[in-house]
């Protein structure tokens, strides 16, 4: 059954889109089978603001995914960010009838069902909700409630909320693409899944994903996630920045910063430069690589003391609440020359890269344990952990596709059998008892139905 059980995630990011498909092998390691990229065109900072463009995108990205791995895709696990996204801390708790039955899953959904019906700003909708420690008759940080007695059940939770516009949009996209959401994640919480160790995640860390349009911040203490924000920036402003400094074409800007960019200017002598083809028979233009680094630097700065106001904002300075394990950057944008040093220096705090190669089989693909598909094999490895079968083998389907071809008269009888057939057997394999989050999901796949 393992076998089958093949996951896909995609990510959309404001400048690529990536299908990511995969399965566990029997060491338990993620082996991808195929990744499909294209060109974001139609998503700015995290949010979709063109929807046929960003549909043209994920169709082009499906299909090089299924010819990459000789599988089809039925339903996708969507990574969520955009600067909509905000996080909260709240306090609730329920009173059992019966104290003198142990609490199960039931008091749990309870609990978390009374979290839903908070009031939410005009057009907000809660994402997450994502228990903390809970206290059960006072007793305090108990972090499994479930077997234990009690009447008063009480727990903090870190609940993440969005625009509902922005999430309704991202599922129309996918519906049009031709595919199914089968879950919705926020970002940083899958790159955490797939850079971050659990003894980083006890000792307390600041997980940072810098991508194309945003910068995503998750903290995690105690093993649990204390905090997440979504930033506004990401390496699109910094390419913005050099464009508009050096007077050249954004293509040729994003080569700049990916070939020679740095984010410390002291590295570059004063005599190094880079000669750039001229414009239509213009003269070439020769770029400062010294001036190219204070550029990036100025920007690069404005990010991380942005996000290292968000550390403050969750009490890093407090000891009990101290990040032990300092930062882990990752996204395309980890990938800047010297960016590691330079959050050492303004933040003080122990850094490194987060490669998603930890949990990726031994035979993958070099390029794939880049901190640039960091989200993506995050939204994967969630996938698995739902136990869906996004994807089909392509000689299956051909299989299936032959057997009306050989019995014509029976052409519409056996039409008609596979309509009724294949919803059973899906919903016999997803009869497994629906969480809040699922729901919140058939709530969104609903409201698509009703749109049209």
């Amino acid at each position: 059954m393992n076998k089958d059980n093949i996951a896909v995630g995609l990510d959309i990011g404001t400048t690529k889109i990536v299908v990511m498909i995969g399965k566990k092998n029997e060491y338990g390691k993620l082996e991808i089978l195929g990744v499909g990229k294209s060109k974001s065109l139609g998503v700015h900072r995290g949010v979709v603001n063109n929807i046929t463009q960003t549909i043209q995108s994920i169709q082009q990205a499906i299909l090089e995914a299924e010819s990459d791995s000789g599988y089809k895709i039925n339903d996708v696990v969507v990574g969520i960010a955009g600067q909509h996204i905000r996080s909260i801390q709240h306090s609730d708790y329920i009173s059992r009838p019966n104290a003198d039955e142990v609490i199960d899953d039931e008091d749990i959904d309870a609990l978390i069902g009374q979290v839903h019906k908070l009031a939410m700003l005009p057009g907000e909708e809660i994402i997450h909700v994502l228990p903390q420690e809970f206290k059960v008759d006072g007793q305090a940080e108990i972090k499994e409630p479930i077997g234990m007695y009690g009447g008063r059940l009480e727990s903090s939770f870190h609940v993440v909320v969005g625009q509902a516009a922005s999430i309704r949009n991202l599922g129309r996209c996918i519906k049009s693409s031709g595919l199914e959401l089968s879950g919705l994640t926020l970002e940083p919480l899958a790159s955490a899944d797939a850079v971050l160790s659990q003894e980083e995640k006890e000792a307390g860390v600041a997980l940072i994903d810098i991508g194309g349009g945003t910068t995503d911040l998750a903290i995690f203490k105690d093993g649990i996630i204390r905090h997440t924000a979504v930033i506004p920036f990401g390496g699109n402003v910094i390419t913005e920045d050099i464009k508009e400094g050096c007077s050249i074409i954004e293509k040729q800007a994003e080569l700049l910063k990916v070939r020679f960019g740095s984010a410390w200017p002291g590295e570059n002598k004063d005599n190094e430069i880079v000669s750039i083809p001229g414009l239509r028979g213009r003269e070439p233009k020769e770029i400062s690589l010294k001036n190219l680094s204070k550029i990036i630097h100025a920007r690069v700065v404005e990010i991380i003391e942005q996000v290292y106001a968000e550390v403050k904002l969750y009490g890093h300075e407090d000891p009990k609440k101290k990040l032990i394990a300092g930062i882990v950057l990752t996204g395309g944008g980890a990938q800047l020359q010297h960016i590691k040093q330079l959050v050492e220096y303004i933040t003080g705090m122990d850094t490194r890269i987060g490669y998603p190669n930890e949990h990726l089989a031994g035979n993958s693909n070099e390029e794939l344990s880049s901190p640039l598909y960091a989200t993506a094999v995050g939204l994967v490895m969630n996938s698995i952990r739902n136990n869906t079968k996004s994807a089909i083998p392509l000689v299956e389907m051909k299989k299936e596709e032959a057997v009306p071809v050989q019995t014509p008269v029976e052409e519409g009888k056996v039409e008609e059998e596979k309509v009724i057939e294949e919803p059973k057997s899906e919903s016999t394999e997803n009869r497994i008892k629906k969480s809040f989050f699922d729901k919140y999901i058939d709530k969104i796949k609903e409201f698509l139905d009703n749109a049209e």
